[in-house]
C-alpha cells in the first residue's frame, strides 16, 4: 500500500490491488482508525468517509485537490500506466 504523502498525522495512500478491473485514480486518507476514500477525477468527491467530521473532510479534499497531480504521478508510476 504505497503513501503518497504524510500531512498533520494523515497518511494518504492507494492499494497495490486496486480491483479487477482496477477502479478510476483515487486516494485513501487515514488518521487514528478514521478513514476516507476520494475520487480525483472529474472532479475531487468523496467516495467513502468512516468517521471523519465535516471541517476535516473539507480539509482533507482541499489537500488532495491542491497535490492532484502529485497523486496521479504516483499512481501512474505505480500501476506503471503513464499519464
Amino acid at each position: 500500500m504505497p503513501v503518497v504523502f504524510r500531512e498533520r498525522g494523515f497518511r494518504f495512500y492507494f492499494f497495490s490491488n486496486e480491483g479487477d478491473p482496477r477502479e478510476p485514480l483515487h486516494i485513501h486518507v487515514l488518521k487514528d482508525g478514521v478513514d476516507a476514500k476520494l475520487w480525483l477525477y472529474p472532479e475531487v468527491a468523496y467516495a467513502d468517509n468512516n468517521g471523519f467530521d465535516v471541517r476535516t473532510r473539507r480539509w482533507i479534499a482541499a489537500i488532495v485537490e491542491a497535490r492532484r497531480n502529485e497523486i496521479e504521478g504516483a499512481w501512474h508510476d505505480h500501476f506503471g500506466t503513464g499519464a
